[in-house]
C-alpha cells in the first residue's frame, strides 16, 4: 500500500441504496490530512456531490472505478456490478463472501483472475475480534421499527428513505401493543431494535447468549414479534422451523436483520429468498393465525443520513491509515488471502462464536461480531 492512500468511493449501482460509507464532514478530515479522494457522482446518495467538493474531493462520473489508478482503494458498501470479469483493484465494502453464500465463489473468483483484493468491511476488526465499523445499531432499530408498523396495519409501500424524526413520529402514533422479542439483545443491532420497540411503546423481552443457550422454543412462539440480530458462524439449531410455523404459536412477524438465508449458519431457515423495499413483507403461513416475513438486507439505507454518519465516523480513522503498517487492514487482507488461497472459509472468527448481526463485544466468553 503506498504511503499516500487514494480513496475512489464509487457510485452504488442497487437502486434502493442511499447510504455513503464516507461523509462530506468525515472525508474532510481525511483531505486535509493528505488523503486524496474521488467521488463518483450519483443520483441516490443522499449526501450532495458539491458538500464532498467543498470537503477538497474530486469527482468522476459514476461506474468509472473501473479505469481508477492501480493504486486507488475503491470504497463502497453492497454489492458490484457483475462486470468486469476481473476485478484488479482493492476493494473495500460488504462482500458477503467468506461464508459460502451465493456468489461468494464467483465474487472471489473475480478478484483471483484480475489480481485485486477484498478488504472486506464486515472483517474490518481489532486483535480481539472486534468489529471497528458497523451499521448494526440503525439496522436493528429500522428492522424492528418495521415490525411494529407492520403487526399494526401502517406499514407503507413501497418503502422510501425517511429520517429519524419521521420514523419515530409513526412510531409514537396510538397502535396495538403487543409482545415482542429480540434475540441479541446485547448487540449493536439487538440495542437498536429494542430501543424503536420502546419508542413504539413496547417493553421487548431481551435474549442473548444466556438465554439462547437451552432454546425456550414455547416462549419464543408466545410473542407477537421476533427480531433476529444474530449470525451463527457455524451451523447450528435454528431458533425457528417450518414445524414451530405449523404448530400453536402467538407469533406472528418475524423481522430478520441479519438476512443470513443462503448461508448453512441460518438460524431461520424457513424462507428461501428476501423480501425487498418494493415487496418488504411474505407472509410465510395463512389461515387463522398468519405468519409473516421481513428480511431486508439494506435496512439502514432507509435512514441514509443517520446511519451513514454514524458509520462514517467509525471507518474514516481507519481510511486515514491505508497507507501505513496497520494490523487492522493487514488482518483484513489476510482473511481474503486465506479464502482465495483455498486453506479455509475466510472467516476470521473461532468456532462457536456467536456473531451479533453489527456489534462485537465480549459477554459471557463469547465474541460477538457485526455481520453488515
Amino acid at each position: 500500500m503506498s504511503d499516500n492512500p487514494h480513496l475512489w468511493m464509487r457510485a452504488e449501482s442497487r437502486p434502493t441504496e442511499r447510504r455513503a460509507p464516507l461523509v462530506p464532514e468525515d472525508a474532510a478530515h481525511l483531505t486535509s490530512q493528505g488523503v486524496e479522494i474521488t467521488v463518483e457522482e450519483s443520483t441516490q446518495r443522499a449526501f450532495p456531490l458539491d458538500d464532498y467538493l467543498t470537503a477538497g474531493c474530486r469527482t468522476a462520473p459514476a461506474g468509472s472505478w473501473t479505469d481508477a489508478p492501480g493504486g486507488a482503494h475503491i470504497l463502497g458498501l453492497k454489492e458490484l456490478p457483475y462486470r468486469p470479469a476481473g476485478l484488479s483493484h482493492r476493494h473495500i465494502y460488504f462482500g458477503h463472501a467468506y461464508k459460502g453464500q451465493s456468489g461468494a465463489g464467483e465474487l472471489l473468483a473475480r478478484f483471483t483472475a484480475g489480481g485485486g483484493a477484498l478488504l472486506d468491511l464486515e472483517y474490518l476488526t481489532d486483535d480481539t475480534g472486534r468489529r471497528l465499523a458497523a451499521f448494526g445499531y440503525w439496522a436493528g432499530y429500522v428492522g424492528a421499527a418495521l415490525a411494529v408498523l407492520h403487526q399494526r396495519g401502517r406499514l407503507r409501500t413501497p418503502l422510501r428513505p425517511t429520517d429519524l424524526n419521521a420514523l419515530d413520529a409513526l412510531l409514537n402514533e396510538p397502535g396495538e401493543n403487543g409482545s415482542a422479542l429480540v434475540i441479541g439483545a446485547l448487540g449493536r443491532s439487538g440495542r437498536g431494535a429494542c430501543d424503536a420497540l420502546v419508542t413504539a411503546g413496547l417493553t421487548p423481552t431481551r435474549w442473548d447468549v444466556a438465554e439462547t443457550a437451552t432454546l425456550d422454543r414455547s416462549a419464543l412462539l408466545d410473542h407477537d414479534i421476533l427480531v433476529n440480530t444474530v449470525l451463527m458462524n457455524r451451523p447450528t439449531p435454528p431458533f425457528l422451523t417450518h414445524a414451530d410455523l405449523d404448530g400453536p404459536r402467538r407469533l406472528s412477524v418475524v423481522s430478520d436483520v441479519t438476512c443470513d438465508v443462503t448461508s448453512e449458519c441460518n438460524v431461520l431457515p424457513v424462507y428461501a429468498e428476501l423480501t425487498d423495499w418494493d415487496a418488504p413483507v411474505r407472509r410465510l403461513r395463512d389461515g387463522d393465525r398468519p405468519a409473516d416475513l421481513i428480511a431486508i438486507d439494506n435496512l439502514p439505507s432507509l435512514l441514509p443520513v443517520e446511519a451513514s454518519r454514524a458509520f462514517s465516523a467509525e471507518l474514516w480513522p481507519l481510511l486515514a491509515t491505508l497507507g501505513g503498517a496497520d494490523p487492522v487492514w493487514a488482518r483484513c487482507l489476510g482473511v481474503f488471502e486465506t479464502a482465495t488461497a483455498g486453506t479455509g472459509t475466510g472467516n476470521s472468527r473461532a468456532a462457536g462464536d456467536w456473531a451479533d448481526s453489527d456489534d462485537s463485544q465480549a459477554h459471557e466468553g463469547k465474541e460477538y461480531a457485526d455481520a453488515r
